[in-house]
């Protein structure tokens, strides 16, 4: 098949064995889980512990904080091996890929220190809370407080569609820490949430795909955390931090994205060859086959861009405008890649036991969060 065995020019040796290991991992201990993680809407916290010790949480990150001293390829590796087997319930990417990248960028030696090896070893589980219920693409408008009294900020406020709020131990949260407008006065707090008066946890959110994956409302009534969790030198430099990384969010959406695409072609032509209509496989169809062929071609533009920009981001290249370019670009190809297949599937394309419909469920989102596609055209459009 054209998809099959393609290895991206960033990969090497090292990429290969990763992927092997990830493949083989995700195979015993994600997949047999996937309806169960379902019906309870999280993974099992051991999850995280089991990843850690096979050596698949935060691998981009220097080793002498625990990682794997890798770099974003290897996250990428990860993300789409992940993609690949149909899990959407493990939310690595945010945990690896984004909280972990925070705390190493922003963080001071004793803060990398104390939290990066248990998120390594997933003793920690990260999440990051940004969107408040009356504030989604736009962060400055955020209304979370954090106000300072003696060592402690004194946080009150609500956040939503956090993914990982059942699990996480580290949560960095955005918050105004002083009364300059928009951006300037918000800063990242890091909240260490276990047994901390005042941090709760709200309901699951009931999403329409997704179901594994631990998504919640968190709110925080007069929560003390110490001053000593700013990350970065001073206060009201959030923003810039948030912008500095969200390139790096997108381009794994993008990622992922891709290589849904990827996954989706290959589980219908498996399952067009051996579904039977009137007499014959529905690959002998001319329809079935032109359809196979354009999603085919969909999916090799959608990871040849990937690639090209994973090459860049490894050269210190990775621009915002770039970065949103290929999540909006790379999102809207996995929704109509994805719906087309479906099609192929007829009306098991929509029971929940086929990976499709899942796939499908879940693709609805990608064009959402990381900043919507509408928001990354407009990043895009500035920088022509």
């Amino acid at each position: 098949m054209i998809l099959d065995d393609h290895r991206s020019p960033w990969m090497t040796d090292e990429h290969d064995d990763l992927r092997d290991l990830a493949r083989t991992f995700l195979a015993k201990e994600s997949v047999p889980h996937h309806e169960r993680w379902a019906d309870q809407h999280a993974v099992d916290r051991e999850f995280w512990r089991a990843a850690g010790a096979a050596g698949l949480l935060c691998v981009s990150i220097p080793e002498q904080y625990g990682g794997g001293g890798g770099t974003f390829a290897h996250e990428a590796v990860i993300a789409i091996e992940q993609a690949m087997v149909g899990d959407d319930a493990w939310a690595n990417s945010v945990h690896s890929t984004i909280v972990a990248h925070y705390l190493n960028a922003f963080g001071s030696g004793e803060q990398k220190q104390r939290w990066l090896p248990g998120m390594a070893s997933g003793e920690l589980v990260g999440a990051i809370a940004m969107t408040e219920p009356t504030t989604g693409s736009d962060l400055q408008r955020v209304r979370t407080r954090a106000v300072r009294d003696g060592d402690d900020y004194v946080i009150n406020g609500s956040k939503t569609f956090i993914s990982n709020g059942t699990h996480c131990d580290l949560l960095i949260v955005v918050a105004r820490t002083g009364d300059e407008p928009g951006g300037r006065g918000l800063s990242l707090v890091v909240v260490e949430t276990a047994d901390l008066p005042g941090f709760s946890r709200g309901r699951v959110l009931q999403k329409i795909g997704m179901h594994g994956q631990d998504t919640r409302e968190l709110s925080f009534v007069d929560m003390r955390v110490p001053v000593a969790n700013l990350l970065g030198p001073a206060e009201g430099q959030g923003f810039v931090q948030l912008m500095q990384q969200l390139p790096q969010e997108r381009l794994i959406i993008a990622v992922s994205a891709a290589a849904t695409c990827e996954a989706a072609v290959r589980e219908t032509a498996r399952y067009a060859r051996e579904r039977e209509a009137f007499g014959a496989d529905l690959m002998s169809f001319q329809n079935t086959r032109f359809v196979l062929a354009e999603c085919a071609a969909d999916a090799l533009a959608a990871r040849t861009l990937v690639d090209s920009l994973i090459t860049r981001h490894m050269a210190g290249g990775l621009d915002a405008a770039a970065a949103s370019l290929a999540k909006f670009w790379c999102t809207d190809a996995q929704g109509k890649v994805v719906d087309r297949c479906l099609q192929v599937f007829g009306g098991y394309g929509f029971m929940t036991e086929y990976p499709i419909a899942r796939m499908y469920a879940a693709a609805r989102v990608q064009k959402i969060y990381g900043g919507t596609n509408e928001i990354m055209k407009e990043l895009v459009a500035k920088a022509l």
